[in-house]
């Protein structure tokens, strides 16, 4: 790590530390869990990037599920699905700073359950979760390891509940619109928020990317390897992993 980020990472252990109790907003995307190997959708190696029979673009819409949801589940469990991840740094610093009483709410556009998993209790997924799954037909809930069996058990991979129903993952598909109570819960804690980190995230998928317009707070720091769009309005844009950067904030 060179000298100029060391510094940065300084500024925003003191922008983090100077902030009031509950007053820290942390808006997180792809970019966040990716040191957990979970790939982003942007970069060369993410999901955008794959090479399937149709656009990822157009597999990961509710259109293409209705339609097709045998090539629908094969790309899901192949490129969506990682059960054996775990937090990383990022993650775990964020659950700290919650319990250390700075952190209001984790803001994530990812379904992994990975800041949960690391503890952080007020967390705002925008997109939903692959370990929270319903039955189209009847409603039973399950599970991701349910999930996951089903998947396996089933001839045409598509899985499917004792009633005959399909399975569908709790996860925002393209087409569909977001969770109204998590968008207001997100939109307030923005509004309340007196220092907001945004990490990991290119903030280009609206309407989510358009949220941060409710921040009315004192300063933003930005952690993203590339630009985003709201870089010129930041106090601190560092560009590196975001993992990289938290392992350094304790």
């Amino acid at each position: 790590m060179d000298a100029k980020t060391a510094h940065e990472i300084e500024q925003l252990h003191k922008l983090i530390a100077d902030c009031p109790p509950q007053g820290m907003v942390f808006f997180g995307g792809a970019g966040v869990s990716t040191e957990s190997g979970i790939p982003d959708f942007r970069s060369t190696s993410g999901l955008f990037n794959s090479r399937y029979p149709y656009p990822p673009e157009e597999i990961v819409s509710h259109h293409f599920f209705n339609e097709n949801p045998q090539a629908f589940y094969e790309f899901y469990f192949d490129r969506m699905i990682a059960p054996d991840a775990r937090p990383n740094a990022a993650h775990i610093a964020l659950a700290n700073l919650e319990a250390e009483g700075k952190c209001r709410a984790v803001i994530t556009q990812n379904i992994d359950g990975l800041h949960q998993a690391a503890g952080s209790k007020n967390v705002l997924e925008l997109h939903g979760s692959v370990h929270r799954n319903h039955c189209m037909n009847c409603g039973h809930t399950f599970a991701l390891d349910e999930m996951i069996a089903r998947h396996q058990a089933s001839t045409d991979g598509v899985p499917r509940c004792d009633c005959g129903g399909i399975i569908k993952p709790d996860v925002v598909l393209y087409d569909e619109p977001l969770d109204e109570a998590v968008m207001e819960q997100a939109l307030e804690a923005l509004e309340q928020a007196s220092l907001l980190v945004v990490g990991g995230t290119s903030l280009v998928v609206y309407p989510a990317a358009g949220m941060l317009r409710a921040f009315r707070g004192s300063h933003l720091a930005v952690v993203n390897l590339s630009p985003t769009s709201v870089d010129s309005q930041a106090d601190l844009c560092i560009s590196a992993k975001v993992g990289e950067v938290f392992s350094k904030l304790s």
